[in-house]
């Protein structure tokens, strides 16, 4: 198996980790008080892009956070795919 292979699927299991982990702590799961700040460990799945997403007007930095560790995800796809293709 790739390297790129290994980072794609890396990336998006604890991407998918971190989103349940903030889903449940904003929800109350398992006995857990509601808290926003769970959002943090999202935060680093999405730079650049999210430090992009703050200059721009209100609606957009929300999106921004919520699409960038989406775009990350392509990018890396798009890479694993371009690196399988040159190695064979």
């Amino acid at each position: 198996m790739s390297p790129m292979k290994w980072l794609f699927w890396g990336f998006l299991l604890s991407f998918l980790a971190a989103f349940g982990f903030f889903v449940s702590n904003m929800m109350g799961w398992f006995g857990q008080t509601p808290d926003a700040l769970a959002g943090l460990y999202l935060l680093p799945f999405g730079m650049p892009w999210n430090l992009v997403g703050l200059e721009l007007p209100d609606p957009f930095p929300l999106l921004f956070g919520l699409g960038a560790p989406l775009l990350n995800l392509a990018i890396l796809f798009w890479l694993w795919r371009r690196s399988a293709r040159k190695t064979g």
